[in-house]
């Protein structure tokens, strides 16, 4: 088992950055992949990007592709979501994710993943 836990979240006016952080007290953590989700007021829990456990692949919505960046830090046990070019309608509660076991494949839909942080909110104003 692996307990995420998100932050960085803030409120930031439209064409800023912000940089979420997703990280876990367990040391397995570094072996897990891991995505990030977010849910917007009355709206579905959608896939937002996810990195493979060896950091080597990486995967994003088309929504946030060329504008959003994952990457993880195995030394710090942390997976990063760096933000750029923020629009009001990626205003929502982010959420990192990890899949129910270690050295597994690396997925987009949120079904494959068990262990849930508690979210992070972001707010970007126009």
């Amino acid at each position: 088992q692996v307990h995420p836990v998100e932050s960085g979240g803030g409120l930031v006016q439209a064409g800023g950055s912000l940089r979420l952080s997703c990280a876990a007290s367990e040391l397995t953590f570094t072996t897990y992949a891991v995505g990030w989700f977010r849910q917007a007021p009355g709206k579905e829990r959608e896939f937002v990007a996810a990195i493979s456990w060896g950091g080597g692949d990486t995967y994003y919505a088309d929504s946030v592709k060329g504008r959003f960046t994952i990457s993880r830090d195995k030394a710090k046990n942390t997976v990063y979501l760096q933000m750029n070019s923020l629009k009001p309608e990626d205003t929502a509660v982010y959420y990192c994710a990890a899949p129910p076991r270690p050295f597994g494949a690396t997925l987009s839909a949120k079904s494959g993943y068990e262990y849930w942080g508690q979210g992070t909110q972001v707010t970007v104003s126009s």
